[in-house]
């Protein structure tokens, strides 16, 4: 088998309502751009990278479709090579951004190619270490929402089947934010997990002091309180609070994985499938996560980080954001203990809607 074309197609998704956050504004619509790998045997791989609100959705298109050399005439089997030629191809650019962005793409549908290509869902690929994954909803619960619509929304969150979920928090009036977390872990009771997002809008001292005002609130983790690049003040955080720290969805490779780690920046890492540059050093990064026992949860992209988590023995979470969820044919399902299960179905086991595809493309 050989890879004869990579094709792409831009497609806009729209986030209806938009949601408010405080580091990114508006998010109005999950921008994708989708990829296929095409065979002489007419099998195909398919993978997607995205942007919010199409800022530099262009530019990242364009690597992508730059990166297309290193994969024609390629026997999938022999997947490996790419991320080799890449790093050499992709020095003079740096393995940060949008190079690595592009990679991700490719690595993506190569990864679902495979799977394909051997009949078996990416976790079987791979050897799963479990049937299904736990997971939280990620998708409401924003800093823009009253508390009744909270507690309104957490509770149908539990509803739907979710033994977990996020909220939000931001950095001005800590007693007023403690109170909407509070809220919510009222309306979901005690033995539903429940994260906090800071997105990285804090000062280590602002963290210090709010997280132990959410102490008793039983979280499963305080994320990003702070900039993602200030390792050693994520490490004072996490120092001084019994609540968990998870942050690392904003580093590149698995490079930047390990620098965490170094650090003992958090209790939980949670790489970002596009910025780590796809599956193969996503991967990495999950075995750097296990030798040093620090859990590997996941951000975003919840079709393709379903399989590699359920094939990762140090996972923790999926994150559940159903951003992506219009141009899929399938829908994650959860099994009765609130677990994300992984499907029989070859590749990532879930497939882009032609229909969809042309309903939202540009």
């Amino acid at each position: 088998m050989k890879i004869t074309r990579l094709r792409t197609q831009v497609v806009h998704l729209p986030i209806d309502p938009p949601i408010l956050t405080a580091i990114l504004g508006s998010i109005r619509a999950a921008d994708c751009v989708l990829t296929f790998l095409d065979t002489d045997e007419g099998i195909t791989g398919e993978g997607l990278v995205f942007s919010i609100n199409n800022r530099r959705l262009g530019v990242i298109h364009e690597m992508v479709r730059n990166l297309e050399d290193l994969v024609i005439g390629l026997d999938p089997r022999m997947g490996g090579s790419v991320n080799a030629r890449a790093w050499k191809d992709l020095n003079f650019l740096g393995y940060e951004g949008v190079s690595i962005v592009g990679l991700a793409a490719i690595d993506n549908a190569l990864w679902d190619l495979r799977g394909k290509a051997a009949g078996l869902n990416v976790a079987h690929l791979i050897g799963a270490c479990r049937p299904s994954v736990p997971t939280y909803a990620s998708g409401g619960l924003w800093l823009g929402s009253s508390i009744d619509e909270l507690q309104k929304q957490a509770a149908g969150y539990v509803a739907q089947g979710f033994r977990a979920m996020k909220t939000r928090v931001g950095p001005t009036d800590p007693e007023k934010m403690v109170e909407r977390v509070a809220a919510v872990r009222e309306a979901i009771g005690p033995d539903i997990g429940l994260m906090v997002d800071a997105n990285q809008q804090m000062t280590v001292k602002q963290a210090i002091r709010i997280g132990r005002m959410m102490e008793e609130l039983n979280l499963t983790w305080f994320e990003e309180p702070i900039i993602c690049h200030d390792h050693e003040g994520e490490a004072q955080i996490a120092a001084a609070l019994d609540t968990p720290i998870a942050s690392g969805e904003t580093v590149y490779t698995h490079r930047g994985i390990l620098k965490m780690l170094e650090a003992r920046s958090a209790d939980v890492l949670m790489p970002d499938l596009q910025r780590m540059g796809g599956p193969t050093e996503f991967i990495k990064a999950a075995h750097l996560c296990e030798g040093y026992n620090i859990p590997c949860s996941s951000h975003l992209f919840p079709e393709m980080s379903l399989p590699l988590l359920a094939a990762l023995p140090g996972s923790y979470y999926l994150e559940h954001m159903p951003w992506f969820e219009a141009i899929y044919r399938e829908r994650i399902e959860l099994d009765a203990a609130g677990n994300a299960i992984v499907p029989d179905r070859p590749g990532w086991g879930f497939s882009f809607d032609p229909a969809a595809i042309k309903r939202y493309a540009d």
